[in-house]
């Protein structure tokens, strides 16, 4: 299994970034797909989950500010990040719900002040 990141980058506060995961392997169409994140200093943060039938789960600080979005025709997981804060600065990964899949080389999002 391969997770081949895309987006993130640098933005002030306030803006918006837009993250995509595609996931090589034969394990995207049964499993729930989740977006982990990574801060300087800080352990691995599981940050949304979304189940092979669309349920969807967030992390409290992130609620009503991220949308997690996933195409099965596609493999593909996605992270719609808006109103993004500075604390929300780290390294974004993608996984499995388990978290226990090898992990991709991350994207790294960093939100001025």
């Amino acid at each position: 299994v391969q997770f081949v990141q895309f987006g993130g980058g640098l933005v002030q506060a306030g803006g918006f970034l837009r993250l995509s995961c595609v996931v090589c392997g034969n394990i995207f169409s049964r499993n729930a797909m989740g977006w982990y994140r990574q801060a300087p200093g800080k352990g691995p943060e599981l940050v949304a989950l979304i189940s092979n039938l669309g349920s969807i789960e967030y992390v409290d600080s992130v609620k009503g500010r991220f949308t997690i979005s996933r195409d099965n025709t596609r493999n593909t997981i996605y992270l719609q990040m808006n109103n993004l804060r500075p604390e929300q600065t780290a390294i974004y990964y993608c996984n499995d719900w388990t978290g226990s899949r090898p992990w991709g080389q991350g994207t790294q999002v960093t939100v001025s002040s």
